[in-house]
């Protein structure tokens, strides 16, 4: 088999694998257009929102424009971001759930294990050990002092998406988390409601 008969046997397979891509920042069907561009580095998340939550949000500003007469119902519970680079799948945070009075805080709390006799969580523990420290990490969940309104809940509830019956272009951002180190190359937004399903790749 020539190299140039492989070449052309190839090429519509490549072609069609190109094609298989999504689109970048833009997608659309008969009912609806989205774009959305993501927003990692904190700066810049901070100067939007007025806080970096400590590098453990991810914004993506979405417009959503309905393309026929149909209204279209919007909810955040429509998008999906998906990380290609390890899996990860995260679906908006409400305003609520990162500032609210309700929201719910994650504390650690260390308990070192001894040889001989220890304190625990349990009171005095007694056992057998190689003498060396050991520290053991848990994690629980408490709701957050409710007399404690947080500035930032009215800001994210202004730039939120919307939620609502649209028949004209709406904007507003989406708050994801994304634990680790992602770049806008690894992210994909995914749309499923009721236009249907749609999905986006963002501008390396």
């Amino acid at each position: 088999m020539s190299h140039r008969f492989l070449y052309f046997c190839l090429l519509p397979l490549a072609l069609l694998a190109a094609d298989k891509k999504l689109p970048i920042e833009e997608t659309s069907n008969d009912l609806l257009d989205i774009s959305a561009n993501a927003i990692l580095d904190p700066d810049q998340i901070k100067q939007e929102l007025g806080s970096d939550f400590d590098g453990n949000i991810v914004l993506v500003k979405v417009t959503v424009r309905p393309v026929s007469d149909k209204p279209i119902q919007v909810s955040l519970d429509d998008f999906l971001l998906v990380s290609g680079k390890d899996g990860q799948r995260s679906q908006p945070y409400s305003p609520s759930q990162i500032a609210g009075s309700d929201v719910l805080v994650y504390s650690r709390q260390e308990v070192k294990k001894k040889s001989g006799f220890s304190a625990g969580l349990g009171g005095i523990m007694s056992g057998a050990g190689s003498g060396t420290p050991e520290v053991k990490t848990e994690t629980k969940a408490e709701k957050s002092d409710a007399d404690k309104a947080n500035p930032l809940l009215a800001t994210l509830k202004e730039k939120v998406l919307p939620e609502k019956e649209i028949t004209e272009s709406i904007s507003g951002f989406l708050y994801f988390q994304v634990v680790g180190k992602v770049k806008p190359k690894d992210l994909e937004l995914h749309y499923k409601g009721p236009a249907g399903k749609l999905a986006l790749r963002f501008r390396p």
